[in-house]
């Protein structure tokens, strides 16, 4: 099962690659979310629907194509989850209908839910036990270096030349990650294993006895997580606004914030395979907790900038643990399948996310309130961890 290094280096370049294009996409949408609300006059509620369309999209791409990554393998689904999202990403740049933007994100959401399970399975099965979670770790971090680029693209397109110009960027390069994916190697676990079992024999055993106390706590981490998360930065430079700053301006801050996930994934790497999958997920998700709540109440600029830096570096921490834990949690027959259903559930909570804040906003409640309901959101995925979870760090996959 040990490969050598610079094949480790080439699958994490190449599945971080795709996994750079989605993030893009997705960072971009929260500029897109204020911009669109501008350009096409929509009401806070319809903004909200953007975030959750998307949202819906990624359950039902998490559910669908995790499970075909057990029945065809990782590396084909690879490919169709990119496919769906490039094309569907172009093509939302023609749309002059919200109810076209929002078709296409129900599509684009399809591809980059079913990606991001299979891709850290794929990375799970690729690498050695004692690499393994910071190999995971190291591919989301490629997500805030896509975070990073769609914040630059939305500072310096979106004013100047509008945010189709902004989407048709994001469409085109993944279709080099495509090519790039046409040559990379299925899971040597995935190939070695018989595929005895039907779809329908794949979800029941994720939620058979042995594996129940384990799916329990991933549903309930997953949709505390990707509930707070997209409530909170799909609206991050629209709450600036909010709080007084012009478009321009809260681009402006929300790139810096950005600037913080590097290093929280970094750091997230660094101390997974040291203090451990657990460890990393409570101090990470405290922090984020805690981050939460300072956001709310802050203020001053100050206040805000430190409060969001602080959220970037401690949630995109998380993330990396998440990914990397999940899949360490189901023996390979049913491992993305099992990492999928658990995606598809968290997202449901994406879906609510932000309409949750866009019916908070119309009805008047207090950014204070809202981002102190995401704090304790974030405290009964600590909780769930605390009980429900087992350390898998270093432990051989079945």
């Amino acid at each position: 099962m040990n490969q050598p290094m610079i094949s480790q280096r080439k699958l994490l370049g190449i599945a971080g690659l795709g996994w750079l294009f989605d993030a893009m996409d997705v960072g971009m949408l929260s500029f897109l979310m204020a911009a669109l609300q501008k350009d096409w006059n929509l009401t806070a509620e319809q903004v909200g629907w953007i975030g959750s369309v998307n949202s819906i999209g990624m359950a039902v791409g998490a559910l669908v194509f995790g499970l075909l990554a057990d029945r065809i393998g990782r590396k084909n689904v690879f490919i169709v989850t990119l496919l769906l999202f490039s094309i569907g990403s172009g093509l939302s740049a023609l749309t002059t209908t919200l109810a076209a933007f929002l078709a296409l994100r129900f599509l684009i959401g399809m591809g980059l839910g079913g990606e991001l399970p299979v891709a850290s399975t794929l990375v799970s099965e690729a690498v050695p036990a004692k690499d393994r979670g910071r190999a995971v770790v190291l591919l989301e971090s490629f997500w805030a270096g896509g975070w990073l680029l769609a914040a630059l693209i939305s500072y310096f397109v979106i004013p100047a030349y509008g945010w189709r110009t902004a989407l048709w960027l994001s469409a085109l390069p993944a279709l080099y990650a495509i090519y790039l994916r046409l040559r990379l190697p299925d899971s040597p676990r995935f190939m070695a294993t018989k595929k005895e079992g039907t779809v329908w024999d794949n979800i029941a055993n994720v939620w058979s006895a042995p594996y129940r106390k384990e799916t329990t706590m991933l549903w309930i981490l997953w949709f505390c997580v990707v509930f707070s998360y997209y409530g909170m930065f799909l609206w991050l430079p629209s709450v600036m606004v909010m709080k007084g700053f012009s478009l321009i301006k809260s681009f402006e801050y929300v790139l810096v914030m950005t600037l913080a996930q590097l290093p929280g994934y970094f750091s997230a790497a660094w101390l997974i395979e040291r203090a451990g999958r657990k460890f990393v997920l409570i101090t990470y998700l405290l922090g984020t907790a805690a981050s939460a709540y300072f956001f709310g109440t802050a203020e001053s600029l100050a206040g805000l900038m430190a409060a969001g830096i602080f959220l970037s570096f401690f949630n995109l921490g998380a993330w990396g643990a998440l990914y990397a834990y999940t899949p360490e949690q189901y023996p390979t027959s049913i491992r993305a399948t099992g990492a999928g259903m658990a995606a598809a559930f968290g997202r449901i909570g994406g879906i609510f996310g932000p309409l949750f804040v866009g019916s908070l906003v119309a009805k008047g409640v207090s950014v204070t309130a809202i981002f102190t309901l995401f704090c304790l959101s974030v405290l009964v995925a600590v909780l769930s961890v605390t009980v429900l979870g087992k350390e898998t760090k270093q432990q051989e996959l079945a």
